[in-house]
């Protein structure tokens, strides 16, 4: 069986001339690996298209390019603008030109230009529209002022994320193994959460990371989403992602399609339900949210009205 690793190699030197993002590697991979590719498409979770190749492109990135770079010096990525470009070098003794030129640490280096305009609350609808059509996620905002704050000044302080969302897995299931599921009360859902910001730098990563583990880890997925990163703090982010499970998803706002999970997140088996209890005990769009999951896990219906708004 091909492994991951394998396949970057191999679909790189196939096509020695052509550069791929993620998603056009998943792509690829569906072409050249339909044996392997197709006891994943048994999974439920990825029962269309667009969600798997959603999947196979977050698996493309972080540890497994690193590991496909050291076993294989031909393989490299040019990372700045986002998204990830991935080409083979026949020759990795000379770097491109772009890629030694020297930057500002500073500099926002991997940002398109036009996100630099928008504000964080810019961003929400865009990051609504791409997990609803591409990961196949139901999305709901999550506004922090409409927290009672009964904690007071200070109370809340990184308790709220800006965009939860929830993963039904048993779409697609006959009746009888959903009933079957339903009655023996197991979750035939995942719940996810999004803590949204602009761009990361060192002097803002940790803060911004330790702001997603305060208010996202009681979800099945964890989150932290930005528009763009410096070069310099990927090392750290990918440090800090193996000690806390939270992920990283690069939104990009020139073509919302070709936004990537650069780092995906560890799943949590169970959801915190405490922790979830304390931001339903504040804020009425997150005890919403929480209703309607309570819904599709008693009637594995979706209330079109209450979602992606």
């Amino acid at each position: 069986m091909t492994t991951r690793i394998e396949m970057i190699i191999e679909t790189l030197q196939a096509n020695p001339e052509q550069k791929f993002t993620a998603r056009e590697l998943a792509k690829a991979f569906i072409e050249r690996y339909p044996v392997e590719i197709a006891e994943k498409q048994t999974n439920p979770r990825y029962n269309t298209e667009e969600k798997l190749i959603a999947q196979l492109a977050a698996e493309i990135g972080g540890e497994r390019t690193v590991a496909a770079q050291k076993a294989c010096a031909n393989v490299a990525t040019r990372d700045k603008p986002r998204p990830r470009i991935y080409y083979w070098d026949a020759d990795p003794s000379v770097a491109e030109a772009d890629e030694i030129t020297e930057e500002p640490e500073e500099q926002s280096v991997d940002t398109p230009l036009t996100s630099k305009s928008l504000s964080e609350h810019d961003l929400y609808p865009m990051l609504i529209e791409y997990l609803s059509t591409d990961l196949g996620l139901y999305c709901q905002r999550i506004d922090e002022r409409k927290s009672k704050n009964t904690h007071g000044s200070g109370g809340n302080h990184w308790l709220h994320q800006d965009i939860v969302a929830l993963e039904p897995l048993d779409q697609g299931w006959d009746e009888a193994v959903r009933s079957c599921v339903r009655s023996g009360h197991h979750s035939s859902v995942r719940l996810w959460s999004f803590e949204v910001k602009k761009h990361l730098t060192k002097s803002n990563v940790r803060k911004y990371f330790f702001q997603a583990v305060s208010n996202s880890s009681w979800a099945n997925y964890g989150y932290l989403v930005a528009t763009g990163l410096n070069s310099d703090v990927e090392a750290e982010l990918q440090m800090l992602s193996s000690l806390h499970g939270i992920g990283l998803l690069i939104l990009n706002t020139e073509s919302l399609y070709d936004s990537q999970i650069l780092i995906p997140a560890r799943e949590r088996s169970n959801v915190d339900w405490q922790s979830a209890n304390r931001i339903v005990t504040e804020n009425r769009d997150f005890h919403y949210y929480i209703e309607q999951v309570g819904i599709y896990n008693l009637t594995g219906k979706i209330t079109d009205r209450a979602w992606n708004r």
